[in-house]
């Protein structure tokens, strides 16, 4: 029998969907694992996608439908206050294919990426998918696990081709303020390597932080990839649409990639995603407001456990909750917790050996099941000494 590929053997499933499958598998447990918003689109996105199924059994372009590019881009502009083109962006399938087609368009074997720890855990899968080389880079969790320019600076080499830049971050929750976003723009311009912004939580912030993107500064526009997504911003996980947006010579290389894998994302979910993008607006607020009251109340309860220590999220809806004080490793407290109080959370190893002592807590799920997971955990906790 033919040996199947060593890189795709190599590559580890997300531990992630291994805690969701496991959860599942048990039943009545509350799963705090998930990046998944509770939220339902926004009535006008539901009523587009009942209306619109007999005009959508055509594929759209491969580069996404025009009306949907248009309505994004001046979106996007809005948001960041860029100054982008509709050439300058494509439809993808969901925030993780704009991710991959960033990283099949710009990537040669041997190349090396640089990937902040904590980072989104399916990062370095798909960096090995290219026979390219993960350069981890270990935030110091003393100061919250910051991303600085002078870390990154300290690995570059000739061999850097890519920084994959996550903010607000998953599983931090922390924001890359505009001071060091300039630093990194001079590393990126100085040693002439891309940058990849994965943006999909722009839109959840607390306490009145303003989001900076860096494709917005000076000489990153034609360095930079703007990677989004509808899933966490407008609830539209299953729609599977995202965003990929950067200089107008690599969408023209990415739309080629895309027509050669999976032709175009789903055509009826274009057309929702057009809708929610268009008219969504103060639905993305009331989800936004609703995370942070949840945030606030977390916070408030993690703050009372004192086996526990964790900075308080500025965006995102999570919080990475250090848990060495409980005399066991992130791994350790997260199957026990789900064994015995049937609560699912994330090992913190999951992104990255900085997190070892870590756990990752989604609430992105509702009040009610919070306050009864957090009680649960708080038994554990105390079941412990």
């Amino acid at each position: 029998m033919a040996n199947y590929s060593k890189c795709a053997m190599s590559i580890k499933g997300s531990p992630i969907r291994v805690m969701m499958v496991k959860a599942e598998e048990m039943g009545d447990v509350i799963s705090l694992s998930p990046g998944q918003p509770d939220f339902i689109p926004e009535p006008k996105v539901i009523e587009t996608t009942q209306k619109m199924v007999s005009q959508s059994s055509r594929y759209a372009p491969g580069a996404g439908l025009d009306s949907l590019r248009n309505t994004y881009i001046n979106y996007l502009n809005k948001e960041i206050g860029s100054d982008y083109k509709k050439e300058n962006t494509m439809v993808t399938v969901g925030g993780m294919s704009a991710i991959h087609l960033t990283l099949c368009s710009v990537l040669d074997p041997g190349d090396e990426v640089l990937i902040y720890e904590p980072y989104f855990a399916n990062y370095e899968g798909m960096v090995q998918m290219f026979h390219a080389v993960p350069v981890k880079i270990k935030a110091q969790s003393s100061t919250g696990f910051e991303i600085t320019a002078e870390a990154i600076e300290k690995v570059l080499t000739p061999k850097t081709k890519l920084l994959l830049l996550n903010s607000p971050c998953n599983p931090t929750g922390r924001i890359v303020p505009k001071k060091e976003l300039e630093k990194i723009s001079k590393l990126a311009i100085m040693h002439d390597f891309f940058v990849l912004s994965d943006e999909v939580y722009r839109h959840i912030l607390y306490d009145g932080v303003k989001f900076e993107s860096i494709a917005t500064l000076p000489g990153m526009k034609e360095r930079t990839m703007v990677v989004d997504s509808c899933s966490k911003s407008s609830a539209m996980a299953g729609f599977r649409v995202g965003f990929l947006t950067g200089p107008e010579d690599f969408i023209k290389i990415a739309t080629k990639t895309i027509e050669n894998v999976y032709s175009c994302a789903n055509t009826l979910a274009q057309m929702a995603a057009e809708v929610s993008l268009r008219e969504g607006a103060a639905y993305r607020e009331v989800m936004r407001k609703e995370y942070e009251k949840r945030r606030n109340y977390l916070y408030d309860r993690i703050e009372k456990i004192p086996e526990f220590s964790c900075k308080k999220p500025e965006g995102a809806f999570y919080f990475f909750i250090n848990v060495e004080k409980t005399g066991l490793t992130g791994d350790e407290f997260a199957n026990r917790l789900l064994e015995e109080k049937k609560v699912a959370i994330v090992p913190g190893s999951s992104f990255g050996t900085s997190g070892i002592n870590y756990v990752r807590i989604s609430y992105a799920t509702s009040m009610e099941n919070l306050k009864e997971a957090f009680d649960r955990i708080e038994d554990f906790v105390k079941s412990l000494h």
